[in-house]
């Protein structure tokens, strides 16, 4: 099947010029960035390229060698307005970064691994970076498919972001409208399968507490976050980033509603530390015999998430009735109000 663009994905983008075997990085872009945020912002790119280049190694498959990374491009609250204050302290400043390639073989996790690995290391374990790195990974021309079909995220990124490596040849086309109709109908479906598909999960969570399954019961209750997320996300932006990592999920969804801050408090260490078990729940509830939640943290939780369902349901209800155009065409930036 032919993509929006009339080429299908399996090769080099028909548009590649020869100088694309150049590539140029930016670094004046950063210029108004606190320099250690700058030299971490060089070696997040660096890990991202050599990890990308060792997974290559040993592929057997043509179509699996000689992948390239075209762009990098920074998005999220920290970037709007080149804000350097979001960059001094702490805060809630994450680094989020759209990694573009040259073909769809590439945007396949198995590439990927090495480099989420090495991030979270670096992250947790050598405390070489400050702050957590999510990355997505599309091919250029999916990511143009997306904005020929004017999908709001994608439309935000490429207006927006901050490119900091980019490859000449393989420009962002223009973004079209999207259509409201097509539009419409898509949130429509994403609202009844994500919502439903959360409160069985949530119903299922509160009949293993009741039973005395922390374990299930913390896995559920990711499940039911999770599937928030994704369903908010998907209503108000029509894409969500294929992540079970909550932290994420939750930056995601509250750069684009903001009412969704309030739901997780974290002024208080009891109230980081249950979102952080929460979070770990997806892997260690199933599998790490050490993963350990109690019933206070528990019930804290269930009034966390009856929370989240519900605001998140009134978010996504609100914008169901009243869907229009100015409100589908770009998703409305909120940096600023993000702590």
């Amino acid at each position: 099947m032919k993509s929006p663009l009339g080429e299908p994905d399996d090769g080099p983008p028909p548009y590649a010029s020869p100088e694309a075997a150049v590539s140029v990085t930016l670094p004046e872009r950063l210029g108004d960035l606190p320099e250690h945020r700058r030299r971490e912002l060089e070696r997040i790119a660096r890990i991202l390229f050599d990890e990308f280049e060792e997974a290559q190694k040993g592929r057997l498959a043509d179509k699996e060698k000689d992948g390239r990374i075209l762009k990098l491009v920074l998005f999220g609250s920290c970037v709007h307005g080149y804000r350097v204050e979001a960059w001094q302290g702490d805060g809630r400043c994450e680094y989020n970064l759209l990694v573009v390639v040259s073909t769809k073989t590439f945007a396949d996790p198995r590439f990927w691994d090495r480099a989420t690995d090495r991030l979270q290391r670096e992250l947790a374990v050598t405390k070489s970076l400050a702050m957590p790195v999510n990355f997505i990974v599309h091919s250029i021309m999916d990511l143009n498919n997306q904005l020929v079909q004017g999908r709001p995220f994608f439309v935000d990124v490429a207006r927006d972001g901050l490119i900091l490596h980019d490859t000449p040849g393989f420009p962002f086309v223009k973004p079209r409208p999207l259509d409201l109709e097509v539009a419409r109908a898509e949130m429509r479906r994403h609202f009844d399968y994500w919502f439903p598909s959360a409160t069985h999960r949530f119903e299922l969570a509160k009949e293993a507490m009741g039973r005395g399954y922390n374990r299930e019961a913390a896995f559920d209750l990711h499940q039911t976050v999770e599937r928030l997320y994704h369903g908010t996300l998907r209503v108000l932006t029509l894409h969500s980033p294929k992540s079970h990592r909550l932290a994420w999920l939750r930056t995601h969804a509250e750069r684009v509603a903001p009412r969704l801050i309030a739901v997780w408090p974290r002024d208080n260490r009891f109230a980081e530390q249950c979102f952080a078990r929460l979070d770990r729940a997806y892997v260690e509830a199933r599998y790490l015999h050490r993963y350990e939640i109690t019933d206070e943290e528990l019930a804290w939780l269930v009034g966390r998430v009856r929370v989240l369902q519900e605001t998140a349901a009134a978010i996504c209800a609100a914008r169901l009735d009243g869907i229009d155009c100015a409100a589908v065409k770009t998703e409305p930036r909120h940096d600023h109000q993000d702590a």
